[in-house]
């Protein structure tokens, strides 16, 4: 019977999905998946883009530990594609490979001062809290006054976590260093910034109503923004989801001292809507001071327009939460503009003639962009999982397809990988550190240590 050899690389819930659909699909041949990833920890933005004080969306974790538990999908955490492995190495030992390796990239905001000193990305602000390997153990939280450019569920989880009170994270996996260096956080004021109107979020309902439960803190918001134009009141009439979220503002508005921001919490959270950021005002030194911004009015056509009126909030602190971006891998085409493999359907496209690359797929958002909640995840990797499974006739022929292969080469490559036993090893001594603190576990942060616990060093 034939064979399929299937390499994933990034194993997230897009790689994860992909390889159970696969071995769950009606075919007529073997399937054997090595999953690839970089992290010695799997789970993708679900383990290090999502905010610690989540467990509801991190239960996704427990549906992904059953497909890899199962025992029929390999993995290799530490293997960096490109360097440890590369798309030539995979050409000699599968007939197929799927990329999966998501948007980790900040996407650019385009206004001046945007490079300030004290001027951050959401996504290197993400990692940070949820104490990814490759990024510093500090973040220089020094700004009584902060601004959060962006509308979506990102910008709310950077805003929760820059005004919520470090004590109130101690529940969660929080790292330790995260810990610190937010309790030792000076800020009083956390300004969040949108486009357009309240009708015309890209947050959900529960990430907005999570704010107003944050413990002293004041949710301030303007009335001023809550002229709606009929087709805001359209879509709060038709969208169900837009009728909470503007059920939720409505509630705070009737909040005392809300307009005013006169309550008597220790920190306030300020929504400001119909808001363009203009320019990242800085001080002579080149940091950050003041962000300088267009009210804006809707246009009649479903957008916004300017209205002339300049305004400036001094803050001292700016993170740009507006969207994430993918990252190119070597030897794979890669559309700059807009940050994805290029590809019909998940099978990859030449850059160049745009014509089918045998062999070559992808899912997630490296195939579609940062769009959709977790869940659209599983509808697209069904897509790219099609097209493997009819493209038979396509896939490559390898010289080694032996399993034992790939960890005789690795190995003589001097990699350090991680299995899933590895995985489980560095699982249970992250819930044995927070055993004693009441904790569900306390993330461990350093490679080179999630390595040694991962490889029973």
């Amino acid at each position: 019977m034939t064979k399929l050899r299937l390499a994933i690389v990034g194993a997230g819930p897009a790689g994860i999905y992909a390889a159970d659909i696969l071995l769950k699909a009606e075919r007529r041949f073997d399937v054997s998946i090595d999953l690839f990833e970089q992290l010695p920890a799997p789970y993708g933005l679900v383990r290090y883009g999502v905010a610690p004080d989540h467990p509801r969306i991190k239960g996704v974790i427990t549906a992904l530990r059953e497909v890899l538990d199962r025992g029929d999908i390999r993995i290799f955490g530490n293997v960096n594609f490109g360097t440890d492995i590369t798309l030539d190495d995979l050409k000699q030992h599968y007939n197929a490979v799927i990329f999966a390796t998501g948007a980790i990239r900040d996407a650019d905001l385009d206004i001046p001062g945007i490079d300030a000193t004290g001027s951050y990305g959401a996504a290197d602000f993400v990692s940070w809290f949820d104490g990814h390997p490759d990024v510093p153990r500090e973040w220089p939280l020094e700004a009584e006054s902060v601004a959060v450019i962006g509308n979506g569920n990102v910008a709310l989880d950077i805003t929760r976590m820059l005004a919520k009170h470090a004590d109130d994270l101690l529940p969660t996996e929080v790292p330790d260093n995260v810990y610190q260096g937010l309790k030792a956080s000076p800020v009083t004021d956390v300004h969040v910034f949108g486009r357009r109107g309240p009708a015309h979020v890209k947050f959900t309902p529960l990430e907005l109503r999570e704010l107003g439960e944050l413990r002293d803190v004041d949710m301030v918001v303007y009335d001023e923004d809550f002229d709606y134009d009929e087709a805001s009141l359209t879509a709060i009439q038709t969208n169900k989801q837009v009728k909470v979220i503007d059920r939720v503002l409505q509630e705070w508005r009737t909040r005392p001292g809300v307009n005013n921001a006169g309550g008597e919490a220790s920190r306030r959270l300020h929504l400001h809507f119909w808001a363009k950021p203009l320019e990242v005002v800085t001080d002579a030194e080149g940091r950050v001071s003041a962000l300088k911004y267009e009210r804006t009015r809707p246009d009649a056509e479903g957008g916004v327009t300017g209205t002339g009126e300049i305004r400036e909030v001094p803050i001292q602190a700016i993170y740009r939460a507006v969207g994430y971006f993918g990252s190119p891998l070597t030897d794979v085409p890669f559309d700059e503009r807009h940050g994805v493999i290029p590809n019909h359907e998940g099978q990859v496209l030449a850059s160049d003639s745009n014509e089918r690359m045998p062999g070559l797929y992808a899912t997630g958002w490296i195939k579609r962009g940062p769009v959709g909640l977790i869940g659209h995840t599983k509808s697209d990797a069904m897509e790219t999982v099609r097209h493997v499974i009819n493209d038979q006739a396509e896939w490559w022929r390898p010289a080694h397809p032996e399993e034992e292969a790939i960890p005789a080469l690795l190995a003589e490559r001097g990699v350090r990988w991680t299995d899933l036993d590895g995985w489980h090893r560095l699982d249970e001594h992250e819930m044995a550190l927070g055993a004693p603190h009441e904790r569900a576990r306390i993330k461990v942060v350093p490679r080179d240590e999630m390595i040694r616990v991962s490889r029973g060093e």
